[in-house]
């Protein structure tokens, strides 16, 4: 036990307990590090600061000029909600939640554009604005004097490298993810210290799945092999897919995804997933973060089933293909006739963002065996009128997230097509041939005007 002894200082106190005691101030106290014109950075999805943000807003009259970086906040975002002029605060994120749209609606939000993959160079090499404070929730600090990212790990580490001012607000709540890779911030690397409210971690509620879901799944699941590696998007739709992988014969299915959600834990107790089949971080279900229900965030805490990496290399294209048959999963709002697929906007409204949609479906192209599937309902309701997602083009104003060139397999619940080295005559009689049947006819007369319709053409 000598080590022991040498680690600890007067009172009894380890060295880290020590510094820890040195740097805990209370929130509104650490708040006080930003200035004017400041750049702030808030850790991401479900690990949002709440007591950093709440205290910030608090110094609203004290502040003008400061920008905020955050990324899909499941919570709603004070620095936003208490500046409706936007005097003292602008907030921006990289990837829109429910919370950010609705301030988007009142011009409160501003989207970042980005592939998620890049997100980490970006702001090491200061192509994004230079964090000058960063305000990350953690784990509680271990012996060692490390607080853990928790449930998530997207570029926490290059914030807290490049910030001026690291602050941490801790959670007790927080579920401890095992790396991987840079899943944790040293207490040295620490300028001050917040004991949050450690407030339970929202959950985000599932809903049944659809007739439509239950087909479009159906059409995705037959495509899976034993021994595949799977990426699941957020949404309804993976959700359906992974249960319905649990119902399967199949086996040895690994994990290579930007998200953890819940049904990969679904998958992992019914004995699909073992990672045994894995080209790389074989029996290691990787992710860069993760969004569910309290079963979930039970399941990963201090698991090493699971490993955490930073998205620099989950959602490197050149990674993903290492892993054989990686499959990938995602929703699209709207594709047009050329095969461009627009997933975060409906017209000029952001809905989401990029995300990971491109470096996953680039990546699983490239896998030995993998596919990529774009899902979408062949329609959706727009007030009382329903309206095709299968579109001439795409709608003014709506961003197209895969550019033709990249779109891989497209799936409705009236089939499924794989748009890969194909013309545009045949692209738009494929992609005709998956729409609803009631637009069909008027999607062949649009092609015909866009000289992307043969006389060969046909619809079965």
């Amino acid at each position: 036990m000598d080590w022991l002894n040498r680690m600890k200082g007067s009172g009894g106190l380890s060295r880290y307990e020590q510094e820890y005691k040195s740097k805990l101030v209370k929130a509104e106290d650490a708040v006080k590090a930003v200035k004017s014109g400041d750049w702030v950075a808030y850790s991401h999805f479900a690990m949002t600061p709440q007591a950093l943000d709440q205290a910030l807003a608090g110094r609203k009259d004290e502040l003008t000029g400061v920008k905020i970086r955050g990324v899909c906040s499941i919570n709603p975002v004070q620095v936003a909600l208490a500046d409706p002029e936007q005097k003292h605060f602008i907030y921006n994120s990289g990837f829109f939640s429910g919370h950010d749209r609705k301030l988007q609606d009142q011009g409160l939000s501003f989207h970042i554009p980005g592939l998620y993959a890049e997100s980490p160079v970006n702001i090491r090499e200061g192509y994004a604005s230079t964090p000058d404070v960063a305000m990350i929730v953690t784990t509680p600090m271990d012996d060692s004097g490390f607080f853990n990212f928790g449930l998530s790990n997207s570029y926490e580490k290059a914030l807290c490298e490049k910030a001026k001012t690291v602050i941490v607000e801790i959670n007790r709540k927080t579920p401890r993810s095992l790396g991987g890779a840079q899943e944790a911030v040293h207490i040295s690397e620490v300028d001050y210290i917040v004991e949050g409210n450690n407030e339970p971690f929202v959950e985000i509620p599932g809903h049944p799945p659809a007739g439509t879901d239950k087909k479009i799944a159906s059409l995705i699941v037959e495509e899976i092999e034993d021994g595949a590696c799977l990426q699941l998007g957020i949404g309804g739709m993976p959700n359906t897919i992974g249960k319905m992988l649990a119902e399967s014969d199949l086996k040895d299915l690994g994990v290579h995804s930007e998200m953890l959600c819940a049904a990969f834990v679904d998958l992992y107790e019914a004995g699909k997933i073992t990672g045994a089949r894995k080209s790389i971080d074989r029996f290691k279900m990787v992710f860069t973060f993760a969004m569910g229900n309290a079963r979930l965030y039970e399941f990963i805490h201090n698991n090493p089933a699971c490993a955490i990496y930073p998205v620099d290399y989950t959602n490197s294209p050149a990674v993903i293909s290492r892993n054989d048959k990686q499959i990938a999963i995602n929703n699209a709002i709207e594709i047009d006739l050329y095969g461009q697929v627009c997933s975060e906007s409906v017209g000029t409204r952001q809905i989401s963002g990029t995300g990971g949609q491109f470096d996953f479906t680039y990546g699983a192209f490239r896998s030995r065996g993998g596919k990529a599937f774009i899902c979408l309902s062949s329609t959706r309701k727009v007030k009382d009128i329903t309206v095709s997602r299968i579109v001439p083009t795409i709608t003014p104003g709506g961003i197209v997230t895969l550019p033709r060139t990249v779109t891989p397999y497209i799936v409705t619940e009236y089939g499924k097509v794989n748009l890969k080295g194909k013309s545009t005559w045949q692209r738009a009689e494929m992609l005709i041939s998956i729409a609803h049947p009631d637009f069909r006819e008027d999607l062949i007369k649009q092609a015909e005007k866009m000289k992307i319709w043969t006389k060969s053409n046909k619809i079965s």
